[in-house]
């Protein structure tokens, strides 16, 4: 399954890059995409509820990143 979320308050693009490789460790996620420039993130993951999945990503956006927020499109 696939969810696409509006991703706001990233500084750089090195930062979307950790931030990704962050939430790809989760078991979980099949594939995490974030583009800096149009501030998008798509998730792949199984066939889990998806209010758990965006949970466990905001919990890991939360460690890494303090000031980003998602939302979803």
């Amino acid at each position: 399954m696939k969810c696409k979320l509006k991703i706001k308050g990233l500084d750089c693009a090195n930062c979307a890059a950790e931030l990704e490789r962050a939430i790809q460790k989760i078991d979980e996620i099949e594939n995490a995409n974030i583009s800096f420039m149009t501030e998008r993130m798509e998730l792949e993951y199984g066939e889990q509820d998806k209010e758990e999945i965006i949970k466990k990503v905001k919990k890991v956006i939360k460690r890494e990143e303090p000031d980003v927020t998602i939302e979803e499109i």
